[in-house]
């Protein structure tokens, strides 16, 4: 490859980078400046309505004569505007409308060489108290996730956490209210570990806010009773839906996946890699409660992963056993002679419905008969 050729492409990888980062500060100007109008408007009624005594009436009307001399502008239905009136109610402590894009990026925030989302992700609970740091919060997070955040979030140390989650994991609207409604901020970081004596500062706290406990494998329902190994092909054919739970970072490296050792063959249940910790994630699922029998064949797993896969720059390979239940003590003690990184924790399954409710259902075929036309659907002997 000749020297030009070489500058060329150089030069096309800045180009592209800059285009990049250019993308990124227009997206998060435009959701600014969103933002900032607004809070300007909840502020404008707020005050009004304080200073004049105006009511509720206000809202409506403004509604109707927005849209009718703003016909192309869209957001400023009655229901939106009395959104940004909450909106500035819940956060007018805080001065959201000044906060140029610039401020998102200072460099006292963020690590050299690291995206805002990246360090976002990073904070301790603990530095979310800072006032800066809620501020870039509010103005990351997307108007969408701040409607379903005020309805169903109302501590506002909760409601910041999941900001910071969303934010640092790219949830959609959807995945929001899902981790909202299986409370995920109670489950986080409650891990049975030994992860804070085998691990160095600053990968121990990572691992520990990484895994949760319990799990919530709430997309897929399995017979009952149901193997080990059916739970796994169903995790696995809910691929997607069981990386969203895990959270971000994890890439799926396969299932069953094959460790010779000593001319004899064994399989890892699932095998992952974490690509914001750099380092093989093993699991293993485990039905009925956990057995202290479990933490040495994960401690094997972890050694020969560690000796077969692990690169040279990659951190030390992590366990996490997954169980139905299990004894907190019995699971403390198992980790405690222990030197690989090792975590325990339950899961939960959509139960399935018993067999003598189910027969109380009516059919798919029962249904489309009795929605098809002209059908009659007659009332039982109670008159209900």
């Amino acid at each position: 490859m000749n020297e030009e050729l070489i500058l060329y492409k150089n030069l096309l990888v800045d180009i592209k980078g800059r285009i990049r980062q250019g993308q990124l500060r227009a997206n998060l100007s435009a959701n600014v400046e969103l933002l900032a109008t607004y809070w300007d408007i909840g502020c404008m009624i707020h005050q009004r309505q304080q200073d004049e005594g105006w009511g509720k009436g206000v809202i409506p009307r403004l509604a109707r004569d927005l849209k009718n001399e703003l016909a192309e502008v869209k957001g400023f239905s009655e229901r939106n505007i009395l959104r940004m009136l909450t909106f500035y109610k819940e956060y007018s402590g805080f001065s959201i409308s000044p906060l140029p894009v610039a401020k998102l990026e200072d460099q006292s925030f963020r690590q050299p060489g690291a995206k805002a989302n990246d360090e976002i992700a990073k904070l301790p609970v603990s530095q979310l108290e800072n006032q800066q740091v809620k501020i870039q919060l509010i103005n990351l997070t997307g108007w969408a996730h701040h409607v379903i955040l005020i309805q169903k979030v109302k501590d506002l140390s909760t409601r910041f956490w999941y900001m910071q989650q969303s934010i640092a994991n790219g949830w959609s609207r959807d995945s929001l209210v899902d981790m909202i409604k299986s409370q995920l901020h109670l489950r986080q970081g409650n891990v049975v570990s030994n992860f804070d004596r085998v691990l160095p500062l600053p990968q121990s706290d990572l691992a520990i806010q990484l895994f949760k406990d319990p799990y919530i494998f709430d997309f897929m329902t399995l017979a009952t009773p149901f193997t080990e190994r059916e739970l796994e092909l169903g995790l696995v054919k809910n691929v997607e839906k069981f990386l969203l739970e895990l959270g971000a970072g994890f890439a799926f490296v396969g299932r069953q996946y094959k460790l010779e050792i000593s001319d004899k063959d064994f399989y890892i249940d699932l095998l992952f890699y974490h690509l914001k910790m750099r380092c093989f994630i093993v699991i293993e699922l485990k039905k009925g409660d956990f057995i202290p029998e479990y933490a040495g064949k994960m401690n094997f797993y972890c050694s020969a992963v560690d000796d077969m896969l692990k690169h040279a720059t990659d951190q030390p390979t992590i366990g996490l056993i997954l169980c139905q239940g299990k004894d907190k003590l019995f699971a403390e003690y198992s980790l405690k002679d222990i030197n690989k990184p090792i975590g325990i924790s339950e899961y939960e399954l959509t139960r399935a419905l018993p067999d003598n409710f189910k027969g109380s259902l009516p059919s798919i075929k029962e249904i489309e008969e009795a929605l098809a036309p002209g059908h009659i659907i007659k009332n039982d002997e109670s008159g209900n």
